[in-house]
């Protein structure tokens, strides 16, 4: 809708730059809905649009190509580089206390200047004004995106992730907490190429300045980052993880959240288990031998999927001694690299070909008028597939959806893991679930690897840590107050469990997301993660809690390869103690400057102190004792 009389806008509580940017604009249009954002996702063409700017020195450039498809809108950026997040992608422009890179530091200028280029720029364009609430439901935050009407894919995927608000639907006075700027040309002009987000922390307004069209940096995380500022002022956390309700064949219900970096099977917690051709579970491939293992098992417990990736953790939903959470987003930024044909994953097959409504592909082989399958990837270079496809799936898609409050059971991290062997050792030395105290589950947060082969980001080469809970890459604050938060967290739950599930990767068995899809199971049969001491013994690396002395599922004993990895041949005490190592030092590199940190929680140092010396299992458990 072109804005001509000044009502709706009045609505809005704006800054007076903002406002006369608006005024200044050749037009104007605020989305009536989704279907007109569809509409003016295709530019006013019916197959095919170029979504391009022109760019000083450069010429006309090209960022996107954007297909209709007869399921929904298909996004293909035409750089490779820009088909998946950059994580050294934001900056700080403000003077806040901050861990992160300062706009200053990295591009030798102030930021107000171009700030104040950007707005010039987007004066200049036919603009699209998108209200949204960050965190989507009633504890969520007014906002706003400002962007070229031409990069109106950014905004459905925005609404998407986030939920827009129609002009009918806008309360009196709109007053927004967060403002989103959308300004593609400026990463080449500006920032050498790289995708930049930039976050200015204002006193009343956290600003974004989006300099890239990939919406995982900014639609995605830059609102992650928005909802962590004002958590960390707040006193609360946004967690980084899914979170899923478990109902087992005999109708009994535990929630599992399951945290971690990037590429950790976040997502994947919210899928029905792969099959075989033939209904059996592949458990593995041993990378040496080629061996395959398989198991048998007929009916898996349904699920009822709360979170896909942020978690609010607000103060108002908590009572009792568990963790509770509600969904931050009103759709999922699914990652679907591991669907490469048909009959991988039915449910979101079925999903995405006959959807409720059109469907946002990024980095998917589309054909104007034919359906877009999510198994068809867009190729960075021939025969090389993009590692990074997505999808973007509303909540009121998916199936049996939670949209309460859920009490949490447990507490799960995953990481993906490389093959670990006796002659090429590494930290692929987890067994497939491992059961840990609250003092490593808090060190397992602030280390948050990684991990082996991450699809997710531009650099996915050896062992990395995303940090503080797995979401530091989102956050501008500074370090150590997330870490206090977390631990409080943690303090503050006491009856929610925690355990540590790999992915990829069983020392020399190539597992996938096999481990935590028969964790879940698993877990979900016996009523959670309370064991008996009779059923744990100490891993052999004390950063590993406890593994299980045997596991059966539906009466099919798992080998205890799988469990200890030391006890596989292509293994052995040799290969896991060199492995175990590599993962120590890991941790101390990246442990090590938080006890530089006058302002770290007492516990927390004892936590950090206690794997500094040492410490052994038992030491660990009585940092933070369990019932």
């Amino acid at each position: 809708m072109t804005i001509k009389a000044p009502s709706v806008i009045e609505r809005f509580s704006l800054p007076n730059e903002l406002r006369e940017l608006l005024e200044n604009a050749p037009s104007l249009v605020i989305p009536t809905g989704r279907d007109h954002l569809i509409e003016l996702s295709m530019g006013g063409k019916t197959d095919l649009y170029e979504v391009a700017y022109d760019t000083p020195n450069q010429g006309m450039v090209t960022e996107a190509e954007v297909v209709r498809c007869k399921n929904g809108v298909a996004v293909n950026y035409t750089d490779p580089y820009m088909r998946r997040r950059d994580p050294d992608c934001m900056v700080i422009a403000d003077h806040d206390p901050s861990d992160k890179t300062r706009f200053e530091e990295r591009f030798g200028r102030p930021f107000d200047r171009m700030r104040g280029e950007v707005l010039e720029w987007l004066s200049q364009q036919d603009l699209m004004l998108l209200p949204f609430k960050a965190g989507h439901d009633d504890l969520g935050y007014e906002a706003l995106l400002v962007a070229p009407v031409n990069a109106a894919f950014f905004a459905t995927a925005l609404a998407d992730l986030q939920g827009m608000i129609a002009p009918g639907d806008l309360p009196e006075t709109f007053k927004p907490r967060a403002i989103i700027y959308l300004a593609p040309p400026f990463r080449h002009t500006h920032c050498e190429g790289r995708q930049v987000v930039v976050h200015n922390r204002g006193h009343e307004i956290h600003e974004v300045y989006s300099l890239n069209l990939y919406p995982g940096p900014s639609a995605k995380k830059g609102v992650y980052g928005i909802l962590l500022s004002i958590g960390e002022s707040e006193g609360w956390v946004t967690a980084h993880s899914s979170t899923v309700q478990v109902v087992t064949p005999y109708d009994n219900i535990i929630t599992i959240m399951h945290e971690g970096a990037s590429g950790s099977g976040k997502s994947e917690m919210l899928e029905h288990v792969h099959r075989e051709a033939d209904g059996r579970l592949l458990l593995g491939s041993n990378v040496v031998s080629g061996e395959r293992r398989h198991l048998s098992m007929g009916q898996t417990c349904a699920l009822h999927p709360v979170t896909d990736d942020m978690a609010l953790c607000h103060p108002t939903l908590q009572h009792g001694q568990k963790l509770v959470v509600t969904d931050a987003e009103n759709g999922w930024f699914l990652r679907i690299n591991h669907i490469d044909k048909y009959g991988t994953d039915p449910d979101y097959e079925s999903l995405t070909i006959h959807p409720k409504q059109p469907v946002l592909f990024l980095n998917i082989q589309a054909v104007p008028g034919a359906t877009c399958l999510i198994w068809e990837h867009t190729e960075d270079s021939p025969g090389v597939p993009c590692p990074n496809p997505r999808v973007i799936i509303s909540r009121s898609m998916i199936p049996n959806v939670v949209d309460e409050p859920v009490e949490v059971d447990v507490r799960s991290f995953g990481i993906r893991t490389p093959p670990c062997t006796k002659k090429s050792p590494s930290y692929g030395i987890f067994g497939l679930l491992h059961y840990i105290p609250p003092s490593l589950a808090w060190l397992w947060r602030m280390v948050a690897p990684r991990g082996h082969a991450n699809p997710s980001i531009t650099d996915s080469e050896g062992m990395s840590s995303e940090g503080v809970g797995s979401y530091w890459p989102f956050a501008t604050g500074r370090r150590v107050d997330q870490a206090n938060l977390l631990l409080e967290q943690i303090l503050s739950t006491p009856d929610t469990r925690y355990t540590i599930t790999p992915n990829q990767h069983v020392g020399a068995w190539k597992v996938g997301f096999m481990p935590q899809w028969l964790a879940r199971e698993y877990m979900a049969r016996r009523g959670g993660a309370r064991f008996r001491p009779d059923q744990l013994k100490p891993a052999r690396c004390p950063l590993l809690g406890w593994t299980l002395s045997s596991m059966q599922i539906e009466g099919t004993q798992i080998s205890h390869w799988f469990l200890q990895v030391e006890t596989q041949p292509e293994v052995g005490l040799k290969g896991y103690d060199a492995g175990a190592a590599k993962l120590a030092e890991f941790f101390r590199q990246e442990l090590g400057p938080y006890l530089e940190e006058p302002d770290l929680h007492p516990t927390g140092r004892q936590i950090i102190e206690c794997f500094m010396q040492g410490g052994k299992l038992s030491d660990y458990a009585a940092l933070i004792p369990q019932a």
